[in-house]
């Protein structure tokens, strides 16, 4: 069997690719109509080919989503450097650790959902042999109409457990582009995940900062209860804890931007001050960011009490992304609520 895909509708016919994952489009033009804003798929593209310049030895790797991952960019201009392997991401994950073993600085961008088809291959030929491959971790979380089969719902589960993995998530795409900066001095494997959808609006920094290897980023000060937050749940996680101020609950809000490792010194010192520490993470709860703070808390022998906030035990359906966190508590309004009802019911 054959398929063609947008058959029937010549823009589609004509550019199969765009109209894979299209939004809202004018139908007599095939014009989309979206905003046009900025993505993290964008700053991505745009960053890996600033990173590109620099060194010849950066080469990108993609499993036939050059222009979902946003490296149609890079593709035209190094053509020479950038692997689609075709919808093989087993091959693609051995292919980018042969090349690093060679010498180049593979970066490896596959949506979430799809890199768990190379689980192994992750583990035995990259991490086991301690290669620089970074894994750019794309449609991580919520993704909304695709549904369950897309959902990148746990892909800081399986990273996390991995030996010589870190693993990181920005709180926007300044941090992002720190982050791929980082990832590309590190000496290690790299996952930084990123979710589907438009960046908040923050100033773009003109240089390149490395970011300390597992360090947090305190955002707000509070005694009441500390709140850990990585990737784009930093936002809502800060948006909240500034409202339950107007209440008189003041709470910490730390970046929890790598997952592993965790930085350890700054997670004993706020639950000494606060004794209290909620995270918050778009990520199955079990394994998960969460599970992280607590195992050192355990293995440091502290004991505070500590709630975790993430994506629950079940397969996720379709939806708007809005409306999916909203049902599940993964917003302002959820995060505060679990925060208010937590002191109400000491």
């Amino acid at each position: 069997m054959i398929t063609k895909k947008g058959k029937g509708y010549p823009y589609a016919e004509d550019d199969p690719e765009k109209f894979h994952g299209i939004s809202t489009f004018e139908m007599t033009t095939g014009n989309s109509t979206h905003s046009g804003s900025r993505t993290y798929t964008d700053v991505f593209g745009d960053t890996i080919v600033e990173l590109a310049k620099k060194d010849d030895k950066i080469v990108a790797i993609t499993a036939a989503m050059g222009l979902g991952t946003g490296l149609d960019k890079f593709s035209s201009l190094y053509p020479e450097r950038f692997y689609d392997i075709g919808i093989a991401e087993q091959h693609g994950v051995t292919f980018a650790a042969a090349l690093a073993l060679g010498g180049l600085r593979p970066f490896v961008a596959i949506y979430s959902t799809f890199l768990q088809r190379a689980f192994d291959q992750i583990i035995l030929d990259v991490c086991l042999q301690k290669l620089p491959v970074v894994f750019a971790a794309d449609r991580s979380g919520i993704v909304g109409q695709d549904g369950p089969t897309h959902h990148g719902a746990f892909d800081l589960s399986y990273f996390r457990h991995i030996p010589n993995m870190v693993l990181m998530a920005p709180k926007d795409q300044n941090e992002l582009r720190h982050m791929l900066y980082s990832a590309y001095l590190y000496e290690c494997p790299v996952t930084i995940r990123y979710p589907r959808g438009e960046t908040p609006g923050v100033h773009i920094d003109e240089q390149f900062k490395e970011i300390p290897l597992g360090t947090w980023e305190v955002l707000r000060s509070g005694s009441d209860a500390a709140v850990i937050a990585c990737g784009n749940m930093v936002q809502p996680a800060l948006s909240a804890a500034e409202g339950l101020a107007g209440e008189g609950i003041e709470c910490s809000v730390i970046n929890g931007r790598f997952i592993k490792p965790l930085d350890r010194e700054l997670l004993l010192k706020i639950a000494e001050q606060t004794g209290r520490i909620l995270t918050v993470e778009e990520n199955t709860i079990m394994g998960g960011f969460g599970s992280g703070v607590m195992e050192l808390l355990s293995k440091e022998g502290v004991v505070v009490p500590v709630k975790c906030l993430g994506i629950p035990d079940a397969f996720i359906t379709h939806g708007s992304p809005k409306s999916l966190r909203n049902s599940i508590g993964l917003d302002l309004e959820g995060i505060a609520r679990a925060i208010r009802e937590w002191l109400k019911k000491e």
